[in-house]
């Protein structure tokens, strides 16, 4: 009797345990739904670094599926960017623009005397427009990535765009290189005439002579063109190493790498477009005889007067002692 009375209370037990599992079954089955937020992709991204999956190819950096910094990098490409972009080169703009309106091209005080002096040899012409028509394509086309999509496609559609968008690709990774070339060229040709000094000081605190009608003296480069100058340089020179970066992708950094190279190439390529304007500006409509300089590679005399007097004060001394050297030589 006394193994029956331990087999009986076995068997209730083991009925208890049996209907208290069932019991909490559906409770638990409910609280680990697959659609809930237990396996929501933030929540995963949250408690991951990554999200990485296994491949068979030599490159095993191409596994990595997700990972958090390209979704901050993809808000920064799609929002950050565009108000970047949109600010410095709309802002440039509409302050040229204002400023046309209210001083006029900058004028010959003393009109034109007839006589010129060479300014820029042939070769350095060819570099600057090299680099300048290189540039201007280059920006027209990566511009094309940023605003391409939301401006651009509507107006010409899916198919033109594709095709456009293919080509400016093209153009803009071939032509870094000849861009790339123009501004080292550029770097080794002018770094002896724009390396900043007191007379800049006094040109700065002169406005340059482009606010009011002032004429503060300048050698070959004022302060202003030395600016453009290291802009082109050091802007130029951060826009080709980051743009290499992105065009062999996984040889120099890894992803996260390359959204970093990205993210200095845009904003340094936005602000040197926005540069880049008020340089256009000064050398055509913004002041008289200006485009002359790339144009012929010659400007008037009372031009460098005006603009640059103490690099035409260098020419004429030098000149002289040229002639007084050739005259000493014939002499004798």
């Amino acid at each position: 009797m006394v193994c029956l009375a331990r087999f009986i209370r076995l068997a209730i037990g083991a009925g208890a345990l049996v209907l208290l599992v069932s019991v909490a079954a559906p409770s638990v089955a409910q609280q680990v739904n697959p659609t809930a937020s237990s396996v929501r992709e933030l929540q995963l991204l949250q408690k991951m670094d990554r999200i990485q999956g296994r491949v068979s190819i030599p490159d095993q950096r191409s596994s990595v599926l997700v990972q958090p910094a390209g979704r901050e990098w993809r808000e920064f490409r799609d929002v950050a960017l565009r108000w970047i972009g949109g600010i410095a080169i709309l802002g440039m703009l509409a302050v040229l623009i204002i400023f046309y309106l209210s001083r006029g091209m900058v004028r010959l005080e003393s009109g034109r005397s007839g006589r010129a002096i060479v300014r820029f040899s042939s070769f350095e012409r060819f570099v600057h427009w090299m680099t300048a028509t290189c540039f201007i394509v280059l920006a027209i086309s990566g511009l094309n990535v940023t605003f391409g999509r939301p401006l651009l496609l509507p107006l010409i559609g899916h198919e033109a765009f594709s095709d456009w968008s293919q080509w400016a690709k093209y153009a803009h990774n071939y032509l870094s290189f000849p861009f790339t070339i123009g501004v080292v060229l550029i770097f080794l040709m002018w770094i002896a005439g724009n390396i900043p000094n007191k007379v800049d000081v006094e040109w700065l605190k002169r406005r340059g002579g482009i606010v009011g009608h002032d004429h503060p003296p300048a050698y070959r480069f004022n302060a202003g063109q030395k600016a453009i100058y290291w802009i082109v340089v050091i802007g130029g020179g951060l826009v080709a190493a980051t743009g290499y970066n992105l065009m062999f992708p996984f040889y120099l950094s890894g992803i996260e790498g390359m959204q970093l190279a990205q993210i200095v190439h845009s904003i340094v390529a936005m602000l040197f477009i926005a540069a880049m304007l008020a340089h256009i500006y000064i050398g055509t409509i913004g002041m008289e005889g200006a485009f002359e300089a790339m144009g012929s590679g010659t400007v008037d005399v009372n031009w460098a007067r005006e603009h640059h007097n103490l690099w035409l004060e260098n020419e004429i001394a030098r000149a002289d002692a040229n002639h007084a050297r050739t005259a000493a030589t014939a002499a004798e």
